[in-house]
């Protein structure tokens, strides 16, 4: 955990009821649960004063503990598909701090689903969230091969509608880099956070990652690519020192 005075929370919002993927947060995924490895990202990042899981599952609770996170009570609201992950943050920090009596000056929000970000991802964040001395910060990645200058909608007659049709007669190299949110780390300030009740605001700052860090999982096909991105990071990790270019390639 940090040195000074300041504590820290991680919340890892778990529920149970997820559909795409049923008991997604506690699926195999390569030996572990799912959320053991954002569990296990966040204790090694040595940040955190508490690790916190946050779920109405009695399953993931047992799993979560299991591992070492902290769960000592059931989330009973904000469990369903509309709620806000934001509202269910504040309201589980809310709770901690009435049960602890004590207060946290910076809320960590680590979606279970990025099972790719790492301990050095989680501190890397950190340092740009004080750098910038920001309130609120998300994690995004840069888009890459894809280039969402170019979207277009498909009408009845399978017509495209551009989206921006400017850009579509521009080249790719002289336009903006554009950036997506990813759920793989979230940072505030827990007073900040309670009075705004999001962590998106006008003063929120974006901290990109690496794409393969970013990589959240919410389908089937996204399970599937990020099992292929594991297994390339584990062969290229694994390579003696002449490394196969085309594998580098890939994972540029």
């Amino acid at each position: 955990m940090v040195t000074n005075n300041e504590k820290i929370i991680a919340i890892i919002p778990a529920r149970g009821g997820s559909k795409r993927i049923p008991h997604k947060n506690i699926i195999d995924f390569n030996g572990k649960p799912l959320i053991a490895w954002t569990i296990e990202a966040a204790q090694k990042s040595c940040l955190f004063d508490t690790i916190f899981v946050s779920t109405d599952c009695p399953e993931i609770a047992a799993i979560a503990q299991s591992y070492g996170a902290d769960v000592p009570f059931l989330r009973d609201q904000f469990i369903d598909d509309l709620s806000p992950i934001s509202k269910a943050t504040i309201y589980t920090l809310e709770q901690i701090e009435q049960r602890e009596n004590k207060t946290y000056a910076t809320v960590f929000q680590l979606m279970p689903n990025c099972p790719l970000r790492s301990a050095i991802d989680i501190i890397d964040a950190y340092k740009s969230f004080k750098q910038f001395s920001a309130q609120f910060q998300i994690s995004c990645f840069k888009f890459g091969w894809m280039n969402p200058w170019w979207a277009f909608t498909r009408d009845k007659n399978f017509h495209g509608n551009f989206i921006f049709p400017d850009a579509v007669k521009q080249r790719s190299q002289d336009l903006d880099d554009l950036y997506c949110p990813t759920g793989a780390i979230w940072i505030a300030n827990t007073q900040e956070l309670k009075k705004n009740g999001s962590f998106y605001s006008e003063k929120t700052v974006f901290c990109p990652l690496d794409w393969k860090s970013a990589l959240d999982i919410d389908t089937y096909e996204d399970l599937e690519f990020c099992n292929a991105v594991f297994h390339m990071l584990n062969q290229q990790n694994n390579a003696p020192a002449k490394h196969n270019p085309t594998l580098q390639s890939v994972l540029k």
